[in-house]
């Protein structure tokens, strides 16, 4: 009997004893070894990067976690290659984050039905059969990107400009909420107008340089650039400083990684970026909480935060780069 079947077992027979809150499952999560599958959908974004570091440095504080990782290499095909390898090999857990939300619910399915928990971080899959979800909520990050925007142009009833929005991926749900969100707030004010028609840029800073080369090409009054990630913000920056109008644009991104996007805020190349928290390091710890007996909620926000030039600085010297 493998290790998770064995946890299985252990529940259903109601051999339970009697313990203070909360200390039960991390005393049978740290007495016993597990191996956690998790795949991720790319490593060529810097946020993504970013979440691989969290995760393997939550999974260094447990010597009983054997992390298996899978980069998917931005392919949906082989994100699904992957997870039916973890599913083959009958690992305790699997953590996964979709590059598509359609292409892997398929194969979380399959895990489930597996015994496997499943933890689905950042991009959700299109069903409910899954452990937990565990991410930022990207509509609320849009309505914050909305609110700030607004106020840029002039302020509720007032606000006024043209607005290059450059989209993640038609898609991910992320690049959805993140859009829907913002035009929650930014469509209440009749001065302001979009320039493009859902423009993808899959979350690339490079792609977002060719978008907004186009945008700036075809139209003479651009007042402000939306990204749906920072690096997207700050490939259509680059685009416009070489066209020589960067100075007349302000740039908007989300993620603020303290060596990217709040970077780009201190140095003045971004109006503001708002925090996207990577969920790696909180998907592990409650796949440990779970394989030791525990529940968790079906789906778990992560908080964000808004950073301008106001507080920029502090996370810069907190993160030792100022």
């Amino acid at each position: 009997m493998n290790r998770r079947n064995f946890i299985h077992a252990a529940l259903a027979s109601g051999g339970a004893m009697l313990v203070p809150l909360g200390w039960a499952p991390r005393a049978l999560a740290d007495d016993k070894k597990y191996t956690i599958g998790f795949s991720q959908a790319t490593t060529l974004e810097p946020w993504r990067v970013q979440f691989n570091k969290d995760l393997k440095a939550e999974a260094g504080k447990h010597p009983n976690v054997n992390l298996l990782m899978a980069d998917a290499e931005d392919k949906t095909e082989k994100q699904v290659a992957d997870t039916e390898s973890f599913i083959t090999q009958e690992v305790d857990a699997i953590l996964i984050s979709p590059k598509e939300s359609a292409g892997l619910t398929a194969v979380v399915e399959k895990a489930m039905d597996a015994k496997i928990p499943v933890f689905v971080l950042d991009r959700n899959v299109n069903s409910e059969k899954y452990t937990q979800w565990i991410g930022g909520d990207n509509v609320v990050i849009g309505r914050a990107v909305g609110d700030f925007v607004v106020k840029t142009l002039g302020g509720a009833g007032k606000a006024k400009g043209n607005v290059v929005e450059i989209w993640g991926g038609l898609g991910t749900q992320a690049s959805h909420d993140r859009s829907n969100g913002y035009h929650e707030k930014a469509d209440k004010e009749s001065g302001i107008k979009h320039l493009l028609n859902q423009q993808s840029a899959d979350w690339k800073q490079a792609k977002a340089y060719e978008v907004m080369s186009t945008a700036l090409r075809n139209f003479e009054d651009i007042n402000l650039v939306y990204g749906h990630n920072d690096p997207m913000a700050y490939g259509a920056y680059l685009a416009a400083k070489d066209a020589g109008r960067e100075k007349n644009i302000l740039f908007v991104g989300v993620d603020a990684l303290p060596n990217e996007g709040v970077k780009y805020v201190h140095d003045g190349v971004l109006a503001a970026t708002f925090v996207y928290p990577t969920p790696g390091a909180e998907g592990l710890r409650q796949a440990l909480k779970v394989l030791g007996g525990g529940t968790v909620e079906k789906k778990l926000v992560l908080d964000t935060q808004t950073i301008t030039k106001d507080n920029a600085d502090t996370i810069l010297k907190a993160n030792g780069l100022l």
